[in-house]
């Protein structure tokens, strides 16, 4: 395959003008430009259409087997390589299709997990999840023609991740390049410019390798003399942009291993942290809220067999014991026997818990919440989740979509959304706690941190998503949030995957699935904030911006030149 630029009405290999075939787009007489730009009319070669399909496919296959479970990293910046190779040179029109095949092909398999609440809500979530390749893909067709390109393009890859993070419903970030990268060398980088700053960099690699490529393919078009080639270089010139190319993208890689030592947080205290994982009945099964008193029960027994063993001599005395989300869906605030038997836990643990639990209002809504729960005083701090997942623990528009998805009539009650940082203080230490799908967006966390979060805590209930992959991506999410923000994570999970992360972002200890599991891990509590916990959403507005900016300037250069 070849790259071809065409002027209009010209056929490649030919001095003879032809008419311009039906169906065709219309091309246009392409403009030199040092920095290799793909103007309007550029095509792929013969079946020009046939290879913008299967690069636009590949993009979103690539990007999906780079995500958990699959973990493929080193595909997501073909991912983006791909996705430019597939728009740049055709019209926005054109463009637009390919980004919604390439969204399709990553998002339809991706949140597949979802089908637990219904085909229909698992199609509905994927297709509003596709639409956003759409513009973006629009946007890239423009930016290719620009000098420079590969910048640009990485900055709309956050400019589109950063849109469909807010939008609608408060926003679902599932996905991004940079949950691919959980302890990859482009994940230092979150300890910059946080989730935005290592899709920048993830997407700029594969612009930087596409260009190369081109550059080489040029160089070959130069030595055989092919019309082709009219940016008027020689072979050895493109060679040397090629390689120029090739030694920037290793840059890029190779500049996330230091980045997290730029303001790196200091060890303030050694907290020991205790661990249950309860289980529950009937994982990967579409029940909401669980068998009740069955899940509070699975739990308080774990704190229970943990304080045996602690008794035992089998683990070491913790400060405290983590629990997950959900651990118990009856509010003990209102329950005297759920009352009971948490209190009961936490005196024979004799140490504080964090303690997953649902807490009723009096208007029928809920609250999904972490409770510091004490021996002998019972409930302290409270921490109330603050995003929340559409069609499971709320259903938006509820009077509407409940008139055609029964299945949703099961969510009883709808969650209400907490207001404030999740920096509880448990034992001396403040933990940055971020509920389950708050770990997904970037605010949560960083606001706990910066009121003085130590460690960072997950408490998350999987159980409808066990063996889905789910879990992995989650995991993979919080990964990059040890990084992001310097501390160690912990996740505690009903019925897995519960798991230790190191600082930087490496799993310390994992439990299995669908399994009890309790735990003892030793944590250095951090001091002060990393360069992206102080920036905030800094870097990602900036990034945004130069992509915006560099799509209108797109527009405006191109009907300039039509004038």
């Amino acid at each position: 395959m070849v790259a071809e630029h065409t002027e209009q009405g010209d056929v490649p290999g030919s001095d003879k003008p032809s008419p311009e075939p039906v169906g065709r787009e219309r091309t246009a007489t392409p403009t030199r430009s040092p920095a290799f730009a793909l103007a309007p009319g550029h095509r792929w070669g013969r079946g020009d259409l046939v290879w913008r399909v299967l690069a636009a496919a590949g993009s979103g296959l690539a990007q999906l087997l780079a995500l958990p479970p699959h973990g493929l990293w080193w595909l997501g910046p073909l991912s983006a390589a791909l996705l430019a190779f597939a728009v740049a040179g055709t019209r926005v029109r054109r463009a637009a299709w390919l980004g919604v095949l390439s969204g399709a092909t990553l998002m339809v398999p991706l949140v597949r997990w979802q089908d637990i609440f219904g085909v229909d809500v698992w199609l509905l979530i994927a297709s509003a999840e596709t639409a956003y390749f759409l513009p973006m893909a629009m946007g890239l067709a423009l930016v290719t023609r620009l000098p420079a390109w590969p910048l640009w393009t990485a900055a709309l890859w956050v400019a589109q991740e950063a849109v469909r993070a807010r939008w609608p419903l408060g926003g679902f970030p599932w996905g991004k390049l940079a949950f691919a990268q959980p302890d990859t060398p482009f994940v230092g980088y979150a300890a910059l410019g946080s989730s935005a700053l290592v899709t920048f960099s993830v997407a700029l690699t594969g612009g930087l390798l596409l260009w190369s490529v081109l550059h080489a393919a040029s160089a070959r078009g130069a030595v055989r003399g092919d019309r082709s080639d009219r940016s008027g270089r020689s072979a050895p010139a493109h060679l040397g942009l090629a390689a120029v190319g090739l030694a920037a993208g290793a840059a890029v890689v190779a500049g996330g291993t230091p980045a997290p030592a730029l303001g790196r947080p200091a060890v303030a205290d050694t907290v020991t942290v205790g661990m249950v994982q309860g289980n529950v009945p009937g994982v990967g099964e579409m029940s909401i809220l669980g068998e009740r008193m069955q899940v509070l029960d699975n739990h308080a027994d774990g704190v229970h067999e943990l304080a045996d063993a602690v008794r035992a001599g089998e683990y070491p005395r913790p400060d405290m014991v983590l629990l997950p989300e959900n651990a118990s869906d009856i509010d003990p605030f209102r329950d005297p026997v759920a009352r009971e038997v948490i209190d009961a836990a936490a005196d024979d643990m004799g140490v504080p818990l964090l303690w997953g639990m649902s807490r009723f209002n009096d208007d029928g809504t809920r609250h999904v919440s972490s409770v510091v729960w004490n021996p002998g005083t019972g409930p302290g701090q409270v921490y109330d989740k603050r995003y929340l997942v559409p069609f499971g623990e709320y259903v938006p528009y509820r009077d509407f979509f409940t008139r055609f998805v029964d299945r949703l009539q099961q969510v009883g009650s709808d969650a209400v959304p907490g207001t404030e940082p999740g920096a509880l203080d448990v034992a001396g230490t403040t933990l940055a706690v971020g509920i389950c799908f708050d770990v997904a967006f970037d605010l949560p966390v960083r606001e706990a941190v910066a009121e003085g979060g130590q460690i960072i805590v997950v408490p998350t209930n999987n159980a409808n998503y066990n063996f889905t992959g789910q879990t992995n991506q989650q995991l993979a999410i919080t990964q990059l949030r040890a990084v992001e923000h310097g501390r160690p994570a912990v996740v505690v999970s009903t019925s897995g995957v519960s798991a230790v992360v190191e600082p930087d972002g490496t799993l310390a200890y994992t439990s299995e699935e669908a399994v009890a599991d309790i735990h003892v891990a030793e944590l250095e509590a951090m001091e002060g904030t990393t360069v992206a916990t102080r920036l905030g959403a800094a870097p990602e507005a900036l990034l945004s911006a130069l992509g915006l900016a560099a799509v209108a300037a797109a527009v405006v250069i191109g009907r300039r030149r039509r004038a």
